[in-house]
């Protein structure tokens, strides 16, 4: 099944989804398939955008007008299609620099794989100016730190989850709001918890 996805940067009407409409059921996508959200760009939330993936399954595509309407930022992006992969669920996009992007053939995972480097890249550049900020920061008496992304309510979720046989580590990490690395870093497949995890905890407990 093609499922469509839509995003306009503005909810006070001055921006349409008309043409991605239109070119989304040109491309087959049928009228009750179509997801929308009206957000800007860096919004983390966007309803739409998690219906439309909580509606996917196995062997669906979902298709876009452009790439930078799916993913807040690369990063994002990457994760978003790299759990879409793991679900063996498509991506597809109709035009802009990402119109050679088709996950289900060869060519489209092949330029996928580069926009996954550029996102590691980009990872491991940000890393390196934050330790050495951080290096900065102890020299002069200061300490800092990234925050948690994994909530304590989250880390309970995500024990009793799964500890059931049916649960996909997917859908948890989309339902919670974490990407899969950090569910793996915090709980064991079978719902253990690791050393992260017991920071976080030791952390709430001060």
């Amino acid at each position: 099944m093609l499922i469509g996805y839509m995003r306009v940067s503005k909810a006070d009407g001055s921006q349409v989804t008309d043409l991605q409409r239109d070119a989304l059921i040109e491309a087959s996508v049928a009228g009750d398939q179509l997801y929308e959200d009206r957000a800007a760009g860096k919004r983390d939330d966007r309803p739409g955008l998690d219906a439309c993936l909580k509606a996917l399954r196995e062997g669906d595509t979902l298709v876009r007008w452009k790439l930078d309407r799916l993913g807040r930022n690369l990063k994002h992006l990457v994760d978003v299609v790299q759990g879409l992969n793991a679900r063996g669920v498509g991506l597809k996009v109709l035009t802009g620099p990402g119109a050679s992007i088709d996950t289900n053939t060869a060519n489209g995972r092949l330029m996928f794989a580069f926009f996954a480097a550029l996102a590691e890249f980009e990872r491991e550049l940000i890393v390196e100016r934050t330790n050495a900020g951080l290096v900065a920061a102890r020299a002069r008496g200061r300490n800092g730190g990234r925050p948690f992304k994994m909530t304590v309510a989250k880390l309970r979720l995500a024990q009793v989850a799964l500890g059931q046989p049916e649960t996909k580590i997917a859908d948890l990490s989309a339902e919670i709001g974490v990407t899969r690395q950090t569910l793996y870093r915090q709980v064991t497949p079978k719902g253990e918890l690791r050393p992260d995890a017991e920071k976080l905890l030791s952390q709430r407990r001060r």
